[in-house]
């Protein structure tokens, strides 16, 4: 037999995970505790006021009474119809008095007070009670307030009597239990309707996020133009999207790049590996002299040095970027290492017809730095300078401390770079010629290297340059050791 499957299991928990069920539960928490608090509040308003009412029905009557008792003492009739006549006349909310002498012997009493009321219990309940009403019940069940207080006869106040006021409260009681009766109804339409409304509030809300969602999901490393449309989005969710398409755009932006160095990468790769094997094909045609052997093996043995060149700075460039890596810091003499970079390139700068200097202020800086990784980052900025720097022209050297940052700028006459071209030099695969003749320099990483040595000591390059004029390149160290 099969069995039924159970509400309360995964599906159950998968529900209680979603955002439209939170929203839901929450919209209808927060309109039942609203509509609880104001009802409640509305009731316990009425409620005083209708015993409000009734404290100022009890205490007009009894500065009624007094005032009669004390003005016209002998004005029976004017008593008789304020006690026994005026309740008769009311068809809603009957009221009941009962007048004392000071012995306790009654003077007065409205008519059927013995039948609604216990006299004795309406003694007791009022006796020292200093005109404050009590509630007391009937002997029908129906519900009373009573009070009591004294009254001065006559104007030399020869006696004094007491009034008992008892009023028929049952008209507020049924107003105040149909109000009850309609407070459970509305909690109760109240708890169906604002899960459903809720639940429709929350859908329409969290439609956006199912957009994005949705357009996540078309996402992947092939497609990666599709972009949210946020029109129509509240504000918030407008910004997500905008901040998911900026993202995109990144990552098409990367995806791209990446592309584009693979196919550099392949090119640059390719060219080698082919040089040795075509040479390679060449040499075993046919027997060779030792000499042409030697020629061979001299020429793929400089197309390796170019192969291991361009691996190790793919593996350098992959080692940075790990967040633990680690700088070697020494106190480093700058204008030495300049020195040793200029002494390195001089003969082929000097091949080139290129001056190459180091500017004599360069010669009393310090700083604590990780000398091979910073001789690298100067020695590429020197091999492009001079790379991109006609005949006749220079390449000079310099650095300079001011407080606590290094600058070392590289500057050239070369060809310079165009202006569009400059934002991104720096970027890793990104090269200023784009037919990557051997001539134009490279793989494009020199200067991605630069950068990254330049991060990993906190600082960085900057690059400025005009075309036909030439380019100069700044290194910045901050918190350098001077």
């Amino acid at each position: 037999m099969f069995s039924k499957p159970s509400h309360s299991g995964p599906a159950a928990a998968r529900l209680r995970r979603t955002l439209a069920f939170r929203l839901t539960a929450a919209y209808s928490i927060a309109g039942l505790l609203l509509v609880v608090l104001a009802t409640a509040s509305l009731y316990l308003v009425l409620r005083a006021e209708l015993d409000r009412s009734t404290e100022l029905f009890l205490a007009d009557k009894l500065h009624v009474l007094r005032t009669m008792l004390r003005e016209r003492p002998e004005d029976e009739d004017a008593l008789h119809e304020e006690i026994e006549l005026e309740s008769a006349a009311r068809r809603y909310q009957r009221f009941y008095i009962r007048l004392l002498d000071d012995r306790g012997v009654a003077i007065m009493t409205t008519p059927g007070m013995a039948e609604q009321l216990d006299i004795a219990e309406l003694a007791r309940r009022t006796g020292g009670r200093s005109e404050r009403s009590a509630a007391m019940e009937g002997k029908h069940g129906q519900p009373f307030r009573v009070a009591s207080g004294a009254a001065a006869v006559g104007a030399a106040r020869s006696r004094t009597d007491t009034v008992l006021i008892a009023i028929d409260v049952s008209l507020e009681e049924e107003l105040l239990a149909r109000y009850r009766l309609w407070f459970w109804g509305i909690l109760l339409a109240t708890s169906v309707l604002f899960p459903l409304v809720g639940y429709r509030i929350a859908r329409h809300a969290i439609r956006p996020v199912e957009e994005i969602a949705a357009t996540a999901r078309k996402i992947t490393s092939m497609n990666l133009r599709e972009r949210i449309q946020a029109e129509g989005y509240p504000l918030e969710l407008a910004s997500l999207a905008g901040t998911f398409n900026e993202m995109l755009d990144r990552l098409q932006e990367s995806f791209e790049r990446i592309s584009r160095f693979s196919a550099d990468i392949a090119h640059d790769l390719r060219t080698p590996v082919n040089n040795i094997r075509g040479e390679a094909e060449v040499a075993l045609a046919r027997a060779r002299t030792v000499e042409e052997y030697r020629d061979v093996l001299e020429s793929s043995l400089e197309e390796a040095v170019r192969l291991s060149e361009l691996i190790g700075d793919l593996l350098f460039l992959a080692r940075a970027e790990k967040p633990l890596t680690e700088l070697h810091l020494e106190k480093v003499d700058v204008g030495e290492l300049l020195a040793t970079v200029r002494d390195y390139y001089e003969a082929t700068a000097a091949d080139a017809g290129i001056s190459l200097a180091v500017a004599e202020a360069a010669e009393t800086v310090t700083a604590a730095l990780d000398r091979p990784l910073m001789l690298r980052a100067v020695s590429n900025l020197v091999a492009n300078a001079v790379a991109h720097t006609p005949r006749g022209g220079s390449v000079t050297l310099a650095a300079c401390a001011s407080g606590a940052e290094l600058r070392i700028a590289v500057s050239d006459t070369g060809r310079g770079i165009p202006g569009e071209a400059l934002p991104r030099v720096f970027d890793r695969f990104f090269r200023v010629d784009a037919s990557r003749s051997q001539a134009s320099g490279g793989t494009g990483l020199g200067l991605a290297i630069v950068q990254s040595i330049m991060m990993l000591h906190g600082g960085g390059a900057e690059i400025s340059s005009q075309v036909g004029r030439g380019t100069t390149v700044t290194l910045r160290v901050h918190s350098a050791a001077m």
